[in-house]
C-alpha cells in the first residue's frame, strides 16, 4: 500500500471514486455535499494497492491548524492498517508545513480509531450529511 499526495488529474479521480464509493454509496450522502466548495483549497491523498485506489482523504489549513478531512478506505482493504497509513502520511505532511495541531470531525462509529491515533474528543455530538459526529483535535 502506497499514500501519495495527488499531484495529477488521474490522482485526483481516483481519490474522488474512493470517496464517492464510501460516502456516496455506502452512507448515501448527497454527491453535491460530498464534493463541495473547498476541494479547490485542500491537499488531496490517495491511497493505492497495486495500483488499484483504495483509499483517500483530504488536507486544508484553517487558522494555523490542519483539517483533516474525507478520510475513507474502501470495505475491503479496511481492517489492513490502510486508515493508519492516510492519517500517518497527513500528519507528515502536516509537520513539514509547519503545522503542529490537527483536528477533524468524526463520524461517531470511528471514534476508537482515532483514539487509537491519539486524538482527544473536544466537542459534543452533531449531525453531518445525516451522521453523528464529534470534533477531535491531536498535537503532532
Amino acid at each position: 500500500m502506497t499514500v501519495k499526495v495527488v499531484e495529477s488529474k488521474q490522482e485526483l479521480e481516483d481519490a474522488y471514486k474512493v470517496r464517492k464509493i464510501v460516502f456516496v454509496e455506502e452512507q448515501h450522502v448527497p454527491i453535491e455535499e460530498e464534493i463541495d466548495q473547498f476541494e479547490q483549497d485542500a491537499v488531496h491523498f490517495v491511497m493505492y494497492h497495486e495500483d488499484m485506489p483504495i483509499g483517500a482523504g483530504r488536507f486544508r489549513i484553517i487558522d494555523g491548524i490542519g483539517k483533516v478531512e474525507r478520510i475513507c478506505v474502501l470495505e475491503e482493504a479496511r481492517k489492513l492498517g490502510a486508515g493508519k497509513a492516510i492519517m500517518d502520511s497527513i500528519e507528515t505532511y502536516a509537520l513539514k508545513n509547519g503545522i503542529q495541531k490537527l483536528k477533524l470531525n468524526a463520524q461517531t462509529h470511528a471514534i476508537p480509531f482515532y483514539e487509537k491515533i491519539g486524538f482527544q474528543v473536544v466537542s459534543d455530538e452533531f449531525m453531518d450529511a445525516g451522521i453523528p459526529h464529534k470534533t477531535m483535535m491531536k498535537n503532532v
